[in-house]
């Protein structure tokens, strides 16, 4: 059963799903033609998934559908479709432009890329976590949006690897970011001249380092950023109220089987603890943040409640808004994307200054 309904969705944006969709397609085919991929019966396994995206829109908990072996096998398709979309987009549609230096580094344990426009201050760094449901991801995935961003706000960036889950559960991935941080610092990058961000996952992970290092007494950043964060990772009768209605507006998230990524990553973990999900944190004493999303899309109120629970915390939190777009849309070249990111521009800017 699809969830999405298409006649609620624009044009343009159902003409970006519709090449992105091409793009999946033929990396999905690349990764089933590899003879270790021939473990599992794909097309047995995605009905499998389809049926239980089905279900949990139904509102059935679907903890342990999958075996660990499907996760492991459905996360390294999905990892793999994204670099294979990302390489294609990179000599194809959007090549990195030659005067943007990336350099590989090991950023305190942690595999890191320094992005670096020409003309970038050097002592100010925008630490940013991709997204990617806590399964995939990379900075090469996230290379086109993190160098536009780093043309915008004139600075830096050091784009984290962080580790995924399933091989890498809660709290690898946070202690990973944490770490990434902490290297600046030890790299003699003051905290005032970092501005932490990351889209929805990666988001997730902005909100929950800045409360790991409050927490550690550690000198907090400038301020941080968030693209569509997932903020509540317990399966709340509210939040799933929310993905439900949102659903059938969100060309990105509705039907890609997102039921069991939370799991996978939290691996038994309680996502109401205050260490794990940041709508549960105390929130005092965290820097400016921004956060931008969509109102049509399946996470918008894992913005709008955290935002109501930071200003209530004293929180210097800001929410952006745009309709019917898509998740994370500033990544995808929209009218909306652009006013968006010279939003952000302008938010890191004054925050660094």
């Amino acid at each position: 059963m699809t969830i999405l309904d298409k006649s609620r969705i624009r044009p343009d944006i159902l003409k970006i799903m519709e090449d992105l969709q091409t793009l999946r397609k033929i990396g999905s085919a690349e990764f089933l033609k590899r003879k270790e991929n021939h473990i599992l019966d794909f097309n047995a396994l995605w009905r499998k998934v389809m049926e239980g995206n089905t279900r949990w829109f139904k509102g059935e908990d679907m903890s342990g559908y999958l075996t660990k072996e499907e996760q492991l096998f459905l996360a390294k398709l999905h990892r793999f479709v994204m670099e294979h979309r990302a390489n294609f987009q990179q000599e194809y549609v959007y090549p990195i432009p030659k005067d943007v230096k990336c350099e590989q580094v090991d950023a305190g344990g942690v595999s890191a890329e320094w992005q670096t426009v020409t003309g970038a201050i050097k002592d100010r760094v925008l630490l940013y976590f991709h997204g990617g449901g806590y399964i995939m991801g990379s900075p090469n995935g996230h290379r086109i949006f993190t160098v536009i961003l780093g043309k915008a706000t004139n600075v830096r960036v050091l784009s984290v690897d962080y580790g995924l889950a399933p091989e890498h559960p809660y709290p690898a991935a946070l202690e990973d970011c944490t770490a990434a941080y902490n290297w600046l610092l030890s790299r003699g990058f003051k905290s005032e001249n970092i501005v932490i961000a990351g889209d929805s996952a990666g988001g997730y992970f902005t909100l929950m380092t800045l409360v790991r290092l409050r927490n550690d007494g550690t000198s907090l950043p400038a301020g941080a950023v968030c693209l569509s964060p997932a903020t509540d990772l317990a399966l709340t009768s509210v939040r799933v109220q929310s993905c439900i209605e949102n659903a059938p507006t969100d060309p990105v998230l509705a039907d890609l089987g997102i039921f069991w990524w939370a799991e996978a990553y939290l691996a038994g973990a309680d996502p109401r603890s205050p260490l794990i999900s940041p709508l549960y944190a105390d929130l005092t004493g965290l820097p400016p943040i921004l956060i931008q999303v969509s109102t049509s899309e399946m996470l918008y109120d894992d913005s709008t409640r955290f935002v109501e629970r930071a200003e209530a915390a004293g929180v210097d939190a800001t929410l952006q808004t745009w309709d019917e777009t898509l998740h994370v849309f500033q990544a995808f070249g929209l009218p909306e994307s652009k006013e968006a990111i010279t939003k952000i521009s302008e938010f890191v800017r004054k925050q660094l200054e």
